[in-house]
């Protein structure tokens, strides 16, 4: 797996047709807000939201990633606020600094793992001889 495509338009609208475009191809997503913007932590909701409605899905593979971890001293954002929203939102979250490079790499192996989780949930199961296994299905009568 690969990332293709890191699209930041820090919430323009005149950027919402393309980043549907790309949401409808995307494999997983960071939701990324500043710690020292309440309003682009703010946006992850309707960001998380527009990306269940483009992919048609009631969860999809994101993380939630609060930057500028490092401002402290300018923090808006507290950590237990960000967590209860993660938490509502069904997606792990995780802080970094872009600027000292703290959790950054971190960001994107989470993610990874987080594709690759959902992807290996999704597969038809197989048996130990390779043959698929029938899942389950519910009939209505």
């Amino acid at each position: 797996m690969r990332v293709d495509l890191v699209l930041d338009t820090a919430g323009q609208e005149e950027f919402s047709a393309m980043r549907e475009q790309y949401m409808r191809s995307g494999e997983g997503f960071l939701l990324v807000f500043a710690v020292t913007d309440h309003a682009s932590f703010d946006e992850i909701y309707k960001f998380h939201k527009q990306i269940l409605r483009v992919k048609d899905r009631d969860e999809f593979p994101m993380l939630m990633v609060g930057n500028k971890s490092d401002l402290d001293h300018q923090r808006v954002v507290s950590l237990e606020e960000a967590q209860q929203l993660s938490r509502q939102l069904k997606i792990p979250y995780i802080e970094c600094s872009a600027k000292l490079r703290i959790n950054v790499d971190q960001a994107f192996h989470e993610l990874v793992r987080v594709v690759r989780k959902f992807q290996l949930s999704e597969r038809p199961l197989v048996d130990e001889k390779g043959k698929r296994k029938n899942r389950k299905k519910c009939c209505i009568l």
